[in-house]
C-alpha cells in the first residue's frame, strides 16, 4: 500500500486478473505517493486512495471501511495483511478475501496464503509470491509477469528535449545512478559509492545522472566531493526529476540504472532499462533480486563473504547491517560491474 517499489511489484496482479476476469472493475488501494508508478496502467479500473492521517485510529478505519463496504466488493485482496489493512478487507464485505498467512490477520481472511522462501524461477520471490496470492480463484500455472511503467508521449519527449537543452551527449551511455537508499541503513557506504562511480568512469565514457529529490542535495554533494576528477567531470547532478514522473522519463532514456536496490530499481526494471543493484546486508537478495541476467545484475555481501552471515539470525543482521556494510568493499563487486557495464553498453 505505502511502499513506492512494493506498489509497482503488486501491480502485476491487475494483468494476470484482466486475463481471467476481462470486464472486471479492478481496483487498487494505495498511498498517494504511489500513485506515479501506477498511472496510466490500462489493467487497473480505479485508483482508491488511503490517506494514513485522514483515516487514521480505529474510528478512521471504520468510517472508510464503511465507504469501501458501499462499493460491494466480491473479492479483495490483502498484499500487506497487516492489521489496519485487513480490518479494510474485513470491513468491505467480500465473499473472498485473501490474504498472506500471518496469525494475526487470519481471522478476518478467509484465504490466506503461505509465501514461498526458495525462488523457482528467474523472477524471483516478490513476483512469484505475489502470484500465489491468486490460487485461491483458480488462476495457477502462471508465467511470470514483469511490472510495466506506462509513460505518455509528452512524457519521453519531455525528458528527451531536457536532456538536449542541458547539453547532454545522447551518444554516449547515460547511467542512472541510485546513490541513496531507502534509508541510512539500506545506503551504501559514501565512500564506498564514490569508489563505485569513479570505477565507472574510469571504464566508459558516459554520463552520470542522479536519482534523488531536493532535501538530499547535501547528501549527494558528500558523495560528489569524494569522487575523483574524471568522474567530477561526467557526473550531472544538477539534472534530476523534480517528481516520480519526471524521473521515470529521464530513466526510460538511460542506459541503465547502478546503485543501491529499492524503488529505483523496481522502476528501471519495469520500464525495461538494465539494472545493477547493491543490496544491503538485512535485505534478502533472493526476495527482491528479480529477472536476473545479463540485463539485471545484483550483490550482495553474502555472494562474497558468506562466512560473516554464519550463525546470525536475521535480526542480528539488522542490527548490525551497518558493521557489515563496511565489509561489502567495492573491490569485490567491480568483476561483476565490469561485466554489466560491457554487456550493457554495447
Amino acid at each position: 500500500m505505502k511502499m513506492i517499489g512494493d506498489v509497482l511489484t503488486s501491480s502485476i496482479l491487475f494483468e494476470a486478473l484482466r486475463k481471467e476476469y476481462p470486464t472486471a472493475q479492478l481496483d487498487y488501494l494505495i498511498y498517494k505517493h504511489t500513485t506515479p508508478v501506477v498511472e496510466n496502467n490500462p489493467e487497473i479500473t480505479n485508483i482508491i486512495i488511503f490517506d494514513p492521517n485522514q483515516d487514521k485510529g480505529l474510528k478512521g478505519l471504520i468510517t472508510y471501511g464503511q465507504k469501501l463496504r458501499k462499493l460491494n466488493y466480491n473479492i479483495v485482496i490483502d498484499l500487506y495483511s497487516k492489521p489496519y489493512s485487513a480490518l479494510l478487507a474485513y470491513a468491505t464485505g467480500a465473499k473472498i478475501r485473501i490474504g498472506i498467512e500471518k496469525w494475526y490477520t487470519k481471522p478476518l481472511l478467509l484465504h490466506v496464503i503461505k509465501y514461498d522462501s526458495r525462488p523457482q524461477s528467474s523472477a524471483g520471490l516478490a513476483i512469484e509470491n505475489r502470484l500465489k496470492l491468486l490460487h485461491p480463484l483458480g488462476i495457477k500455472h502462471l508465467s511470470p509477469i514483469k511490472p510495466k511503467v506506462y509513460l505518455t508521449t509528452e512524457e519521453i519527449n519531455w525528458a528527451q528535449n531536457y536532456l538536449s537543452t542541458q547539453k547532454v551527449d545522447m551518444t554516449r551511455p547515460i547511467y542512472m545512478i541510485s546513490i541513496l537508499g531507502s534509508s541510512d541503513n539500506k545506503t551504501y557506504p559514501e565512500n564506498y559509492m564514490a569508489e563505485v562511480l569513479n570505477f565507472i568512469a574510469s571504464e566508459k565514457d558516459c554520463t552520470l545522472l542522479y536519482n534523488y529529490i531536493p532535501s538530499q542535495k547535501a547528501q549527494v554533494d558528500s558523495v560528489i566531493d569524494l569522487l575523483s576528477e574524471k568522474a567530477k567531470e561526467v557526473s550531472r547532478p544538477d539534472i534530476f526529476g523534480e517528481n516520480l514522473r519526471e524521473f521515470l522519463a529521464l530513466c526510460s532514456l538511460c542506459t541503465a540504472l547502478i546503485g543501491n536496490e529499492g524503488g529505483a530499481i523496481n522502476m528501471a526494471k519495469a520500464l525495461d532499462i538494465p539494472t545493477f543493484a547493491i543490496f544491503s546486508p538485512q535485505v534478502t537478495k533472493a526476495a527482491w533480486s528479480s529477472f536476473e541476467g545479463d540485463r539485471n545484475y545484483s550483490v550482495h555481501l553474502r555472494d562474497f563473504r558468506p562466512d560473516i552471515f554464519s550463525g546470525k539470525s536475521s535480526k542480528m543482521i539488522d542490527k548490525e547491517s551497518s558493521i557489515l556494510y563496511q565489509s561489502f568493499e567495492p573491490h569485490l563487486i567491480f568483476s561483476k560491474l565490469n561485466a554489466f557495464i560491457k554487456f550493457n553498453s554495447k
